[in-house]
C-alpha cells in the first residue's frame, strides 16, 4: 500500500512541483489510502492547495486537522466514508463530490450544505438554492420549535440560582427531550433534523440563558441515540413539511460497475410463457421441485434505484412523480384548478358512511407511482403488498408504538416504491423491467461497516412473478443481491420476528421455503442457504408465524384450505408435510377444509383473523383452542374454534386481503368498491379470552367504512376500484390502501 510522503505529494501534483507550498492541484486517487495515511503535519504544508482528488481509496473519515485553508474543490468518490462533519474544517470549499460512499445518505447531504457556507456544487449538482433554504429557513423553523419546547416544558424547572449539578441535569434532560419531540420535514431527514436540533439547543442554552456548555459535537456524549431513533413515531408527524428536497442518488461501490455492464443471461432475459395472476391462481398447474438455493452476491442488473422525491433520475431524465392530492376542501379554487391541469388524479372526497364510532380519517394522498414505463395513462397496474419500515435500533423494544416509521414500502407491477406517508413524497423507487412484484418485507441486519464494527441497517426483500428475491440495502440505494428461490412466482414473503436473517417465501410451486439470507460484509458478499421446505397441497397465498412460538409453528392460508407446519429446525426432516389442516363452516353451515383462505393475520397472541370463500364473512378464531400441539401424527384435520364473525362485503371476488393492528385491536379489509372496512374489537377480546366464551351467531358490523373518494383521470371518473391490500402503522396514524387501478391511497387519522 502506498504511504504518503513528501516525494509522493510532489510527484502527484498537477503539474509536478518542487515545493509543497506551491502545489495548487493534487491527485491522490487510487492509492488504497486509509484515514491513518493522511498525516496532518504533512498536509499542513500544503498552504495553497485548492483542488484535492482522494477518489477510489479506502477512507472511512477525515482527520479533524488537515489544515488546508485554501481548499476549494474536493473529490472523495468511491471511498467508505461514514461521516461528513469533519469537512467543516474546509470553510472555503465550493465543490464537493462523494458519490458511491454507501454509508452516506440524504442526511449527510444536508449536513454539508449547512456546514459549508460557500458550497455551490454537490456531486455535480447546483445546490445553491437548496443550501440557502437549509441554512436559513430550516434553521429558523427549528430554532423556533426548540425555543417553544424550552418555554413550554423546561423554563419553570430552572431555579433563579442554580448549581453546576442542576445545569448539568437540566441540560441532559432538555437535549434528550428536544431531540425526541421536535420534528420537521420528511422522515427521511430525521437524522439531520436531530443533529441540527441538538446543535441549536446547545447554542440556545449557551447564548440565551448563559449556561456554559461543552459545544463540541464530536466529543459530546450522545443522548441515548437508541431512544431518539425509536421515539420518532408516526404520532409525531411534522407540523410543517419541508418545501425543498434533494433527489437521493444511487450509490454503489466502484467494484460493481463492471457487473452492471454485463450481458443478461438467457435465463434472465427469458420471460415466462404463462403469467400467473393472483386473481386466477387456482388454475396453476403442478410444477417439479424448485432448484436448490441459487444465491448471488452480485448486484442484480435490473433492480435500479430510479426515482427520488422529485421524480428525477440521477442522469437528469425526468419521470412523472407520484401524484398527490389533499382534501379538496383545503384547497382554493385556483389551487384546485392548477392541480387538475398538472396532475393525473384529482380528488373530490365523499363522506364516510357512519358507523357506531367515527374513526375520523382524512384522505391525505392518492399516488400513481407504479406506472409501467412511467406512463401517466397507466391505471391497470395492480398493487399488491405494502409494509411500514421499522425504525432502526428498536428491536429490543416491546412497545409496538415505536417500532415503525412513517415510511412505507409498496410494490406492484415492475416497481417497488418507498413513500413518506405524511408528505406523499416518493423517496425511492426500484424497477425491474421484466418483473411483477407481489410481496415486500423488511428486516434489520447488523452489517459490518469497517474495522469489524457493526451498524444496524434496514434491508428490504422484494419478490414476485420471476421467483427471485431481490435484497435491497435501502440507505445505500443499492440492490446488493438476489436469491433464485423458486421456479414459479412467489406469492408472499415474510421475515422471522426472532431471527433477522430467516426469510420465508411462499410460491405457486406449492412450497413454502425457509431461507437464511446471511449478513452481507462491507463488500456486500453474502451467502444464502435453504433451511427448510414445507410441502403444500395447493398454492399458499398468505403466511403468518404464530406469535407465541414463531420458531415452531407457521400458519398458511392456501387456495384449498388453511394449514399449519412445525418449523422447528432441531427436527431432522428438511422437507415436511403440514401438521394440521383447519375446518371452517361453509355456506350450508357444514365444517369443511375445502375453501380458499386469501386473508390471514393474528389480532393478538391467540386470535387469528382469516377470510375464506364464504361470502360476506371474516372469521375470528382461537389458535390455542383449535390446535392441540400435543396431538399425535401429522396431517390431522381439526375444527377451528370460531370466536366471532365479522360482517363484510358479499362479493365473491378473491384476493382482497386483510390486515390487523394488534396494538389498537383493529382489523382492516378492503372490498370490490374501493371501500375500507374497519373493525375496532377491543370490547370483545375479554370475552374471547375466556375458555367459556361462546361463538355468537350475530356477526360484528364494521365500526366504520371509509368510502372511496371520487377520483378523476383525464376528466373520467375511475371506476371498478378494488382494494387489494390495506395496512396501518402500529399507532394507526396512517392507513395505506393498494388498489387494482395503480393508485396508492393514504389516509391520516385525525
Amino acid at each position: 500500500m502506498s504511504k504518503i510522503t513528501t516525494e509522493l505529494l510532489l510527484e502527484r501534483a498537477v503539474p509536478k512541483s518542487t515545493r509543497l507550498r506551491k502545489i495548487e492541484t493534487l491527485n491522490l486517487s487510487k492509492l488504497q489510502l486509509k484515514t491513518g495515511d493522511l498525516d496532518p503535519r504533512l498536509f499542513s504544508r500544503l498552504r495553497h492547495l485548492q483542488k484535492l482528488d482522494l477518489s477510489d481509496n479506502l477512507l472511512d473519515k477525515f482527520p479533524n486537522s488537515l489544515t488546508l485553508p485554501d481548499l476549494r474543490v474536493l473529490n472523495c468518490n468511491n471511498n467508505q466514508l461514514e461521516d461528513v462533519t469533519a469537512l467543516k474544517q474546509f470553510p472555503l470549499l465550493e465543490e464537493l463530490n462523494y458519490e458511491n460512499n454507501v454509508y452516506l445518505t440524504l442526511n449527510d447531504d444536508y449536513k454539508v450544505m449547512f456546514l459549508l457556507q460557500n458550497l455551490r456544487l454537490l456531486n455535480g449538482k447546483d445546490i445553491t438554492k437548496l443550501a440557502n433554504h437549509v441554512r436559513r429557513v430550516n434553521s429558523r423553523k427549528l430554532t423556533s420549535k426548540v425555543t417553544a419546547h424550552w418555554e413550554e416544558f423546561f423554563r419553570d424547572q430552572l431555579p433563579e440560582k442554580y448549581t453546576a449539578e442542576q445545569v448539568k441535569s437540566i441540560k441532559k434532560k432538555f437535549l434528550k427531550s428536544v431531540q425526541t419531540n421536535v420534528v420537521y420535514g420528511p422522515s427521511s431527514l430525521s437524522e439531520f433534523t436531530r443533529w441540527r436540533v441538538k446543535m441549536i439547543a446547545e447554542e440556545f442554552l449557551t447564548c440565551s440563558l448563559g449556561l456554559e456548555l461543552n459545544t463540541d459535537t464530536e466529543t459530546e456524549e450522545n443522548v441515548d441515540e437508541n431512544e431518539e431513533e425509536s421515539a420518532e413515531s408516526s404520532k409525531e408527524a411534522a407540523e410543517e413539511e419541508a418545501k425543498v428536497t434533494v433527489t437521493p442518488r444511487k450509490r454503489k461501490r466502484n467494484r460493481s460497475k463492471s457487473r452492471f455492464g454485463r450481458k443478461k443471461s438467457k435465463s434472465q432475459a427469458k420471460t415466462e410463457e404463462t403469467v400467473p395472476n393472483p386473481r386466477n391462481s387456482s388454475q396453476e398447474e403442478d410444477d417439479p421441485a424448485p432448484d436448490k438455493a441459487r444465491a448471488s452476491n452480485e448486484p442484480a442488473e435490473e433492480a435500479t434505484p430510479e426515482q427520488g422525491d422529485e421524480g428525477t433520475h440521477k442522469n437528469g431524465e425526468k419521470f412523472p412523480k407520484g401524484q398527490s392530492n389533499r382534501r379538496s376542501s383545503q384547497l382554493t379554487g385556483e389551487q384546485k384548478s392548477q392541480e387538475q391541469d398538472n396532475g393525473v388524479v384529482n380528488l373530490t372526497p365523499v363522506k364516510n358512511s357512519k358507523g357506531k364510532e367515527d374513526i375520523s380519517a382524512e384522505p391525505l394522498h392518492f399516488l400513481q407511482c407504479h406506472s409501467k414505463g412511467n406512463s401517466r395513462e397507466d391505471f391497470k397496474t395492480q398493487l399488491w403488498s405494502c409494509v411500514f419500515e421499522p425504525l432502526l435500533d428498536c428491536a429490543p423494544r416491546k412497545d409496538p408504538i415505536v417500532s415503525c416509521s412513517r415510511t412505507v414500502a409498496t410494490c406492484g407491477g415492475e416497481s417497488v416504491c418507498l413513500i413518506d406517508c405524511e408528505t406523499g413524497v416518493v423517496l425511492k423507487k426500484y424497477k425491474v423491467a421484466t418483473e411483477e412484484f407481489f410481496s415486500v418485507a423488511w428486516t434489520t441486519l447488523p452489517m459490518v461497516i469497517s474495522d469489524s464494527r457493526k451498524k444496524s441497517h434496514n434491508i428490504l426483500a422484494a419478490a414476485g412473478r420471476r421467483g427471485i428475491v431481490k435484497l435491497i440495502h435501502v440507505a445505500a440505494d443499492f440492490c446488493y443481491g438476489e436469491i433464485k428461490a423458486h421456479k414459479k412466482p412467489i406469492a408472499t414473503v415474510c421475515f422471522s420476528p426472532t431471527r433477522e436473517t430467516h426469510l420465508f417465501t411462499a410460491s405457486y410451486d406449492k412450497r413454502i421455503v425457509l431461507w437464511d439470507i446471511g449478513i452481507p460484509d462491507c463488500d456486500y458478499n453474502f451467502k444464502a442457504s435453504q433451511l427448510l421446505v414445507l410441502e403444500c397441497l395447493s398454492v399458499p397465498l398468505r403466511i403468518a408465524l404464530v406469535p407465541t412460538c414463531p420458531e415452531q409453528y407457521l400458519l398458511a392460508g392456501c387456495e384449498e384450505g388453511c394449514f399449519t407446519w412445525n418449523i422447528k429446525l432441531e427436527k431432522e426432516e428438511k422437507s415436511r408435510p403440514f401438521e394440521a389442516s383447519f375446518k371452517f363452516p361453509d355456506e350450508e353451515g357444514e365444517m369443511s377444509t375445502s375453501h380458499r383462505v386469501d386473508g390471514l393475520a393474528f389480532l393478538n397472541d391467540d386470535v387469528v383473523v382469516s377470510k375464506s370463500s364464504k361470502p360476506g364473512c371474516i372469521y375470528l378464531w382461537s389458535w390455542s383452542r383449535s390446535f392441540d400441539s400435543k396431538g399425535k401424527g401429522s396431517q390431522r384435520t381439526v375444527s377451528a374454534v370460531i370466536l366471532a364473525e365479522l360482517e363484510w362485503s358479499t362479493t365473491d371476488l378473491s384476493y382482497l386481503t386483510l390486515s390487523t393492528c394488534p396494538a389498537k385491536l383493529h382489523v382492516f379489509c378492503g372490498d370490490e368498491k374501493g371501500s375500507v372496512w374497519i373493525y375496532h374489537l377491543s370490547n370483545y377480546t375479554t370475552a374471547w379470552s375466556s375458555a367459556k366464551g361462546k361463538h355468537s351467531d350475530k356477526r360484528i358490523p364494521p365500526t366504520q367504512i371509509l368510502k372511496w373518494p371520487e377520483l378523476r383521470a383525464n376528466g373520467d371518473r375511475l371506476s371498478e376500484v378494488y382494494i387489494n391490500n390495506v395496512i396501518t402503522d402500529p399507532t394507526f396514524t396512517y392507513l395505506v390502501a393498494l388498489t387494482s387501478v395503480n393508485i396508492t391511497a393514504i389516509w391520516k387519522r385525525s
